[in-house]
């Protein structure tokens, strides 16, 4: 998917990229000042885990209450169908744009999501990014990565998910098997300055993720670390970042 397109599909981000940046703290008032200084250049905040353990739903508010963020509230659910509709109907209450589940619990449990939070862009995990092929195959998966994260992803648009995450790899092949209406998310992602990889397993510059077909790229510490108290490095980089993708 060519920037443009991205542009005409998703129109209300003016000049924002298609950037999901990791929240990735258990400091509320540093989230804050995070998202307060790379909100001209970013379009979704991801909050995941840690934060939300540290915080609960009153921080999520506490984000929300005084800005327009879109919220990716990634607590990726895995459990009972109806155990998973009952956290879903409560996590729709906070009015998360999207809301990840594990697309491995299975087509009744992602379809119990769909239904709890019908407004909430449920949102289908397949493989986390973090794992190496070698990891893939031991945890059971029979197939290798891009397949077996396709045949998750088929699954989980079928049970009513609205949005896949998948590794940037794997992109080209699921938006080909899942069509141009299910929105696709990719971690591991690294801009082409970066030296390194984290704890990512399967990586690719932003730019060539959003031309594989992803819909949006998930940044982190590529940006958050440039924070200093004044904010202005981090607003600078997600600015060098955002101008990266968009003029590609």
């Amino acid at each position: 998917m060519r920037i443009d397109q991205w542009k005409i599909l998703i129109p209300d981000m003016n000049n924002k990229a298609p950037i999901i940046l990791a929240v990735d703290t258990s400091d509320l008032e540093l989230a804050k000042s995070w998202i307060s200084h790379t909100a001209e250049y970013v379009s979704v905040y991801k909050l995941g885990l840690e934060f939300f353990l540290n915080f609960g739903p009153n921080g999520i508010r506490a984000i929300t209450e005084n800005s327009d963020a879109k919220i990716f509230l990634d607590l990726k659910l895995h459990d009972i169908p109806n155990t998973v509709a009952h956290a879903a109907r409560s996590a729709a209450t906070l009015n998360p744009f999207f809301l990840t589940v594990h697309a491995s619990g299975g087509s009744a449990m992602i379809k119990a999501a769909v239904e709890a939070a019908p407004q909430t862009h449920v949102t289908a995990v397949t493989i986390l990014t973090s794992m190496s092929e070698e990891d893939v195959k031991a945890v059971g998966f029979k197939a290798d990565s891009v397949n077996a994260a396709t045949k998750l992803a088929e699954l989980a648009v079928n049970a009513g998910a609205r949005a896949i995450v998948c590794s940037p790899l794997e992109t080209k092949t699921i938006r080909n098997a899942v069509g141009d209406e299910t929105i696709i998310i990719t971690p591991g992602v690294r801009p082409i300055s970066m030296v390194g990889k984290d704890d990512q397993s399967r990586t690719m510059t932003p730019s060539a993720a959003i031309a594989a077909g992803a819909n949006y790229v998930v940044i982190g510490r590529p940006i958050t670390s440039a924070w200093e108290p004044d904010g202005v490095k981090i607003g600078k980089r997600a600015q060098e970042i955002a101008s990266e993708i968009l003029n590609s």
